[in-house]
C-alpha cells in the first residue's frame, strides 16, 4: 500500500537512513521503534510528503487518505472542543462547517440578492454531506471525545482555556474522526490517563485501516501491533509479532551476529598467523599467496552494533522516620468543586503508593498537598522526621536556566563530582556525545524531564513524589528507571499512566473515585497490595476501569 524503497536521508551531518526499504500493507498495524533521533518522526513526514528522501522513492497510492497525529499541535482558540474536533477531521468536517455557514447565510436578510447561489450551493453540500454519513459526524465526535476523557462541559467549552495536554487529545480525536485509510500516530499515549489509553487501544485494535505508530508504552504496543520495524543503524529491520516478541527476536539476532563475528574473527586471525609465520618460507610461498587471496575475497562481517542503555548505580538515600506523611481530615475545593472532603491517609517508610483515577480526580492535587506546594482548605498534612523530599512535577522543568548547557546544569548542582561520573549519569538518561553541550533552551519537554530526573536521583531523597515521571521517556530509559528504583530504599508517592512503571514499583494503591453524570462520588479506595494484585482483584484491564 505504502512503500519506501531504497531511501537514504540525512539531516545535516546526521545520517538517518541508508538505502533501506519499508512497506505498510492494507489493514496492517506496525510499531515503529528505535532510539531517540533515529528518524521515526522523519518516516511519518516522508509518507505525508512534508519531506523528501535524498535518494530512493516514497510511493503512496493516489487518493489514499492519511491521518497524521503529531506532537506539535497548532494553536486552538475561538471554537468549542466539539467544533474544533469536527473542523480538523478532514473533508467531512469542512462540509459540516460549510453547511453551518450556508444555513447562517440563508437566514441573513442582507444576503437576499445572493439567495439563489446560496441555495444551490447548500443543496450540493447537503447531498455530499448526507452521502458520506455526515449526520452521524457529531455523534461520532462526541463518542471519540468521551473516550479520550472529555466530559460534556468540556465538549462545549472554548479550546483557548485548555492545557497543552488536552489540546493533544483534540489532535488525536480529529485524526480518529476522519477515519482515514492510513493512521500515522506519533506517541499518542503521552497525555492520556489509563482509562483513555485503554479506550484508544480498543479503537485502534478494531480499526479497519492500516496503522503505523510510535509509542513508549510497551503494553499499548503489545495489544495492537502485529509487526515491529526497528530503525537500527540506518536500516529498517522488520520483526513479526508484538513488542515483547521483537525484544526476544532482536536478542537472538544480536547473539547470532556476535557469534558469527567471533567465529570469523578467529578464522581471520588463524589465517593471518599462518601468512605471517610462513611469509619468508619459499616452500610455503604458494600456500601463503593462496591464503592472502582468500583473505582479500572474504566478505567481512561488521562488528555487531550494541544498543545499550548506560547503567548507573544510584546512591542509597538517608533513612527517614517510620511515619512519612499523615493527612488528617483534608478538604480541598476549587470553587464549588470539592476534590477532597475530610480525606485521611497515612504513608509509612518504604511504602510505594501509586495514585490512580481519571483526569480531574485530584491526583496532582494530592501530590501538591503532600509536597507543600498547595495548602488544604481544612485539615492537616504532617510530614515525618528526617525527611528529604524530592518532588518531580511539570513545573520543575520551568525552573531550569535556559542559558545553561545540560552538563553545566549538573556540574553546578554537584561541583565536587568528576566529569566522568556526571557524563555517565547523563548517559543513563540518554544524553550522549554532543548532547551534553546542548543549551537547555533548545531541549524538548522530554529531554528536560530526563535532566530533572537525573539531578534528583543522583543524590536521591528518601521520599520521592513523582507526577507522571515517564512522559516522553523511551522504552529503554523507562526500564532503566524502573530497575533502578526497584532497589530504592526510601518511600514513594507517584502518579503514572505507564503500566510498566506501575507494575514494577507500587506496593500500595490509592484509587480516587469522583463522581460523574452517571455515578455518584465514592470515597477514595486504599488497597494494601501491588498494582498488579489490585488489577487482578478489580477484574479489569487496568485499575480505575471497571466494566
Amino acid at each position: 500500500m505504502i512503500n519506501l524503497t531504497n531511501i537514504s536521508k540525512r539531516h545535516g551531518r546526521q545520517i538517518l537512513f541508508v538505502e533501506t526499504s519499508l512497506q505498510l500493507n492494507r489493514g496492517e498495524k506496525i510499531g515503529l521503534v528505535g532510539p531517540n533521533g533515529a528518524g521515526k518522526s522523519t518516516v511519518f513526514r516522508l509518507i505525508v510528503g512534508e519531506e523528501g528522501p535524498d535518494e530512493g522513492t516514497v510511493s503512496v497510492p493516489r487518493r489514499t487518505t492519511i491521518g497524521y497525529f503529531r506532537q506539535d499541535i497548532s494553536e486552538m482558540a475561538g471554537r468549542s472542543v466539539l467544533d474544533e474536533t469536527i473542523a480538523g477531521s478532514g473533508d467531512l468536517g469542512e462540509l459540516h462547517h460549510e453547511l453551518a455557514d450556508l444555513e447562517a447565510a440563508m437566514a441573513d436578510p442582507e444576503k437576499a440578492d445572493e439567495m439563489e447561489r446560496i441555495l444551490a450551493r447548500f443543496g450540493e453540500v447537503l447531498e455530499l454531506y448526507q452521502g458520506r454519513g455526515g449526520y452521524e459526524l457529531e455523534a461520532r465526535a462526541r463518542e471519540v471525545l468521551a473516550g479520550l476523557g472529555f466530559d460534556e462541559d468540556q465538549v462545549g467549552a472554548d479550546t483557548a482555556a485548555l492545557s497543552g495536554g488536552w489540546k493533544m487529545r483534540i489532535g488525536i480525536a480529529r485524526v480518529l474522526l476522519a477515519r482515514p485509510e492510513v493512521l500515522l500516530m506519533d506517541e499518542p499515549t503521552n497525555h492520556l490517563d489509563i482509562e483513555s489509553i485503554l479506550w484508544l487501544e480498543k479503537f485502534i485494535r478494531d480499526y479497519p485501516g492500516a496503522v503505523l505508530l510510535t509509542c513508549h508504552d510497551k503494553d499499548f504496543m503489545n495489544r495492537i501491533v502485529g509487526r515491529i520495524i526497528d530503525i537500527d543503524g540506518g536500516e529498517f529491520i522488520s520483526y513479526t509479532g508484538d513488542y515483547d516478541n521483537f525484544v526476544r527476536q532482536r536478542a537472538v539476532a544480536e547473539a547470532n551476529r556476535e557469534a558469527s563475528y567471533a567465529r570469523q574473527q578467529a578464522m581471520l586471525a588463524k589465517e593471518r598467523r599462518f601468512v605471517e609465520r610462513f611469509a619468508s618460507h619459499v616452500a610455503k610461498a604458494a600456500q601463503v599467496q593462496s591464503r592472502v587471496k582468500k583473505l582479500e575475497k572474504i566478505e567481512k562481517i561488521e562488528p555487531p552494533r550494541r544498543r545499550k542503555v548506560v547503567e548507573f548505580k544510584f546512591r542509597d538515600p538517608p533513612r527517614s522516620g517510620d511515619d512519612v506523611v499523615e493527612l488528617s481530615g483534608v478538604t480541598k475545593a476549587y470553587g464549588a468543586w470539592a476534590i477532597y472532603d475530610g480525606f485521611s491517609l497515612k504513608i509509612r517508610r518504604t511504602e510505594r503508593w501509586c495514585v490512580l483515577g481519571r483526569n480531574g480526580a485530584g491526583k496532582t492535587t494530592l501530590l501538591k498537598l503532600v509536597a507543600g506546594s498547595l495548602a488544604p482548605d481544612a485539615g492537616t498534612v504532617r510530614l515525618g522526621a528526617n525527611l528529604k523530599v524530592g518532588y518531580f512535577a511539570q513545573q520543575s522543568l520551568e525552573q531550569l536556566n535556559p542559558s545553561d548547557t545540560v552538563y553545566d546544569h549538573l556540574q553546578q548542582a554537584f561541583p565536587s563530582e568528576g566529569r566522568g561520573v556526571l557524563r555517565n549519569l547523563l548517559g543513563a538518561f540518554q544524553f550522549c556525545g554532543d548532547d551534553i553541550d546542548k543549551p537547555i533552551r533548545i531541549l524538548s519537554g522530554g529531554e528536560k524531564s530526563r535532566l530533572v530526573l537525573a539531578e534528583m536521583l543522583f543524590d536521591p531523597p528518601n521520599f520521592l513524589i513523582l507526577d507522571e515521571p515517564t512522559n516522553h521517556l523511551d522504552l529503554e530509559t523507562k526500564e532503566m528507571l524502573v530497575d533502578s528504583l526497584a532497589d530504592f530504599a526510601g518511600t514513594m508517592l507517584f502518579v503514572s499512566h505507564d503500566r510498566t512503571f506501575l507494575r514494577g514499583l507500587s506496593n500500595r494503591v490509592l484509587e480516587l473515585r469522583p463522581g460523574d453524570d452517571e455515578t455518584p462520588a465514592r470515597p477514595p479506595l486504599v488497597y494494601e497490595g501491588t498494582y498488579s494484585e489490585f488489577v487482578t482483584g478489580a477484574g479489569g484491564d487496568a485499575a480505575g476501569v471497571h466494566r
